[in-house]
């Protein structure tokens, strides 16, 4: 219940603030449009690049835009508030010693996440750039706000879940479910199922977009691995004394 009037809170929010989000979400296209030129966003040569625009096709999609992109940003925005109440329905399974890891633990997801989506949010306008270039000679760009928006919401998602995975790793490590040494000893196969991972899950698809996701993934893994290793060496010296 407080997951879900937090997230009613932040979706009403961006209600409040709709067209600021929406052009925030809107700036690297924008951007692109101004670096490469109108022509290059279906414009005229003369035309301002500031003024390119989305289109919809439906009576109704102005309106379904508006409520699907306060929903995303209400989950957004109260991420800690899920992620708390998502910890405290694991702590009655975890161990008095463990449970004092929770403030880490939700800090270090929503900042991960949140990098996540920096990244997602920046690499936007090199993916559009690399789609439209590949989209083929006579073929002008005009998206749709509900088809731009999905792949905002499914970049940002994809970047912030990758970028979380490590949170996840360092859990199990502290269970005692894995060891540092068998997730060090994988490293091979651990880059090759994380590019593989970020290939499923970059919506896009494009190699400027794999290449922003799968790097940090794999530099997060060998940091996971190491918090791993130091904590267990923590809990060694306190065993020993």
């Amino acid at each position: 219940i407080r997951a879900g009037l937090a997230i009613m809170a932040g979706t009403i929010l961006v209600v409040a603030f709709y067209d600021r989000v929406m052009r925030w979400l809107t700036a690297p296209y924008v951007d692109l449009c101004v670096r490469r030129g109108p022509e290059f966003c279906g414009l005229p040569a003369d035309a301002d690049p500031h003024d390119v625009s989305l289109v919809i096709l439906d009576p109704i999609e102005g309106f379904a835009t508006r409520l699907k992109v306060s929903f995303y940003g209400g989950i957004i925005l109260a991420l800690p508030v899920v992620l708390w109440q998502l910890w405290k329905f694991v702590v009655p399974a975890l161990h008095k010693h463990e449970r004092r890891y929770a403030v880490s633990f939700v800090m270090s997801t929503v900042v991960l996440f949140a990098a996540g989506g920096y990244v997602a949010y920046w690499s936007l306008d090199k993916a559009l750039e690399f789609l439209i270039d590949w989209a083929g000679d006579g073929i002008n760009p005009t998206f749709q706000v509900q088809a731009y928006v999905r792949l905002v919401t499914l970049m940002v998602a994809a970047f912030g879940i990758g970028f979380t995975i490590p949170v996840l790793l360092v859990f199990l490590q502290m269970l005692g479910v894995v060891r540092p040494a068998t997730l060090l000893g994988a490293w091979r196969y651990a880059i090759v199922l994380t590019v593989l991972i970020a290939a499923m899950i970059t919506p896009s698809g494009d190699p400027i977009s794999l290449a922003a996701l799968a790097v940090p993934m794999t530099v997060l893994y060998f940091v996971a691995i190491l918090i791993g290793w130091l904590f267990q060496r923590r809990r060694a010296r306190a065993d020993a004394s």
